[in-house]
């Protein structure tokens, strides 16, 4: 069986890929959606899995936070692994670890067996997700490449949007277990697929003895404290915590020892001169800025509709799944404009698209429903196609092919830290502002103002029948109800003109890039 130097040497332009390796990779890209699905997927239904396990909010929300953790530190390390290894041995491993810690994580019966579970299930399948980018960059070419860029932005993109959808569906319909137990079925079939089609390149064993073992626990200690800081720190109140300043100091020596290792070692395990290249550099940035209204818009349209309208797991995905839509729509047109149009021009028109359907959103109120969110959310399907698909090419498409590997780790890594730290600015945004609207508004609802005299004579009138002499208690308590309702809209009103903003700002930085030639990035030298 022939196989190619990935890493090494690129592939002649234009060359037609065997149907082999061609169903081999699209099977890498339906792993690598499955990888990404699962960080949202019980975000939707975590209520269950807290009622099922006897756990607190506060511990079940380690069923998400624990897989992010492990996925992220394995994502930068899957670069070094998949020369080591190879890109077949790797991704088998990968797809085989991550459907049986599938079936171990429907099969816990506690939280600790379940954080455990969701741990090994992120790290063992966080290398699907770069390998799938570093492999459709050293096999395909020209047009080719374009069409894999839109199938993988597609993919990318739409996993997390639809996955309070699927996970509301599922555990709806059956159980939450069901959440796991479907990747269970479809990993193995991915894991054997392959196996039996993608052997394109060879692993270099001799690597292992010069392996990092001091830099892969210092980048652990790193990424998984910058992680759990992140994730946690709005909720306890940063470094007031003492936990949150300790994560912190030990994340904050680990980079230290990180970076020193990284920038002095001839064999690092992970390699950062990929940042030396300017495209690259820039195109890190706008995945961060992505990571952040891709996984941040997730995390708060959700969180409305949940908080503020009531609804349900399974109505929460009917209303996201307009955005889905809306990515599946601009996919082949973006694909043909890819062809024909400057990516720089795409890339800023996808990021002013984002700009415009988050300041949309912005509007919320306490009727806001699909009919008054389908169009933002469409915007926003939209734009994120057309800044994903561009914004892979400029990043990875002019770097030399001895660089792809590692350099899709990275990449990878900078959207899923956007996604880190937008959630964990989100959170503390929604918290300042909540608190700064509720006293302004409090301050706007006193006796002294004939409707708001009104309002409550009125629900206390309305209760009385009901609860008697209790009811001006029950009026007063309705009123407060209401301003810490209005405050919350009002903050997350804010949060979205600020991730707006940041997209708008990041418009003109598009065309300080240059657009990749023909055949670069794994195509030529």
């Amino acid at each position: 069986m022939s196989a190619t130097t990935m890493g090494a040497a690129a592939p002649p332009a234009g060359r037609s890929i065997p149907t082999r390796q061609f169903v081999g990779f699209m099977t890498m890209v339906l792993g690598m959606f499955m990888a990404i699905l699962d960080i949202q997927i019980v975000s939707a239904s975590i209520s269950e899995i807290q009622a099922g396990l006897s756990a607190s909010p506060d511990e079940a929300s380690w069923v998400q936070t624990s897989y992010l953790i492990a996925e992220i530190v394995m994502i930068p390390l899957s670069g070094f692994l998949s020369r080591l290894l190879s890109t077949r041995v790797l991704f088998t491993i990968s797809a085989s670890g991550f459907t049986i810690f599938s079936l171990v994580c429907a099969m816990a019966t506690n939280l600790p067996m379940m954080i455990a579970a969701r741990a090994m299930q992120g790290f063992l399948g966080g290398a699907m997700i770069p390998t799938v980018f570093a492999t459709a960059f050293l096999l395909f070419t020209g047009a080719q490449r374009t069409r894999t860029s839109v199938l993988i932005g597609l993919t990318a993109t739409l996993a997390p949007t639809i996955g309070p959808t699927l996970g509301g569906l599922l555990t709806e319909s059956f159980s939450w277990h069901w959440l796991f137990l479907i990747n269970v079925p479809i990993g193995a079939i991915i894991a054997v697929v392959v196996w039996n089609t993608l052997d394109i390149d060879r692993g270099d064993r001799r690597l292992l003895s010069r392996f990092d073992w001091w830099g892969l626990l210092a980048m652990a200690a790193f990424l998984g404290c910058l992680e759990y800081v992140m994730e946690e720190g709005p909720r306890w109140d940063w470094l007031d915590d003492p936990t949150i300043a300790a994560c912190a100091a030990v994340g904050a020596v680990a980079a230290v020892v990180f970076f020193w290792r990284a920038f002095t070692r001839q064999d690092p395990i992970v390699e950062l001169r990929a940042y030396g290249n300017a495209n690259f550099a820039i195109g890190s940035l706008y995945a961060f800025l992505v990571g952040i209204g891709l996984y941040g818009a997730v995390y708060l349209i959700p969180l409305f509709l949940g908080r503020i309208r009531g609804y349900n797991s399974l109505q929460i995905g009917e209303t996201m799944f307009i955005t889905g839509l809306a990515m599946f729509i601009a996919a082949p047109l973006v694909g043909r404009l890819s062809r024909s149009l400057d990516p720089r021009i795409l890339l800023a028109f996808g990021m002013g698209t984002t700009a415009v359907a988050m300041w949309l959103t912005s509007r919320l109120t306490a009727q806001s429903s699909f009919s008054e969110l389908w169009l933002p959310l469409s915007l926003r399907g939209f734009g994120t196609m057309f800044a994903m698909v561009p914004v892979n090419g400029i990043a990875l498409g002019t770097l030399p092919p001895a660089m792809i590997k590692n350099a899709s780790g990275l990449y990878n890594l900078m959207r899923n830290l956007g996604g880190a730290v937008g959630l964990a600015m989100i959170n503390t945004l929604v918290i300042s502002q909540s608190a700064a609207h509720r006293q302004h508004l409090s301050e706007a609802v006193t006796w002294a103002r004939p409707g708001v005299t009104e309002t409550i004579e009125g629900m206390s009138a309305a209760l009385s029948a009901r609860l008697g002499e209790a009811s001006d208690l029950a009026a007063l308590r309705q009123v407060a109800g209401m301003v810490t309702r209005e405050a919350l809209i009002l903050a997350y009103n804010d949060v979205l003109v600020v991730i707006a903003l940041l997209f708008a700002l990041a418009v003109p930085l598009a065309f300080f890039v240059k657009p990749p030639r023909p055949g670069a990035g794994g195509g030529a030298h």
